[in-house]
């Protein structure tokens, strides 16, 4: 899903939740669903949700809720590794980067899908392009692949420790053998470090995009 949004004359549309849990749509002064909302977001039509009583801003919630919604229906787009890991973030002192990256990992995965999607609307009438979609399912795949190193660069650094120096290189020092050389600030720059090459990677596949025969 990409394109701009459609929202009200005076901004995004303002839902407004009440204490018997029912939606209200105040731009056609009509009640909603969970349903109705989703179908909104797949529109793409941006909308913020209010708590009628506190006015506080509950759209992530409801978001959340819309989410649990089509999981059970069986629509699983979470697989369980991944819930897995981002639980295990929360309370992390790494927590505030996920957001960040989760975000830019998927609007490069949207990207790839709406070139993949003209792809087969050039491709209308002709054979259908199987090329093209087998290369950006791989692209989005290792693009989820790299981001997951990302989330977990310690253990990366560990199994790249443990494996054979190549070419005669030297391996590196046991950390046990030197207290200094794994310090928090180390460990941040190599975060830093990858953060840095998904970036660029994500931005390589974006805009190359599924390549033509």
């Amino acid at each position: 899903m990409a394109g701009k949004k459609s929202a009200g004359k005076d901004g995004p549309i303002t839902i407004k939740k009440y204490a018997n849990r029912r939606l209200y749509n105040t731009a056609t002064s009509s009640y909603v669903t969970l349903d109705h909302l989703c179908q909104m977001v797949q529109e793409d039509v941006d909308f913020v949700v209010y708590d009628a009583k506190t006015g506080e801003d509950i759209t992530r919630s409801v978001l959340t809720q819309i989410i649990v919604e089509e999981e059970a229906k069986g629509q699983n787009l979470l697989p369980i590794n991944f819930l897995r890991q981002l639980i295990g973030f929360y309370g992390d002192s790494m927590q505030w980067m996920v957001p960040r990256y989760l975000d830019h990992v998927m609007e490069g995965f949207a990207t790839n899908q709406e070139r993949l999607r003209q792809s087969m609307q050039d491709a209308f009438g002709g054979m259908f392009p199987f090329g093209n979609l087998e290369e950006v399912s791989k692209q989005n795949l290792a693009m989820f692949e790299q981001a997951m190193k990302v989330f977990t660069p310690f253990q990366v650094d560990t199994a790249q420790n443990d494996a054979p120096a190549a070419n005669g290189a030297k391996a590196p020092a046991d950390a046990s053998s030197d207290p200094g050389a794994d310090t928090s600030a180390e460990s941040l720059e190599r975060l830093k470090n990858q953060v840095d090459l998904l970036r660029k990677q994500l931005d390589d596949i974006a805009k190359s995009g599924p390549k033509r025969d």
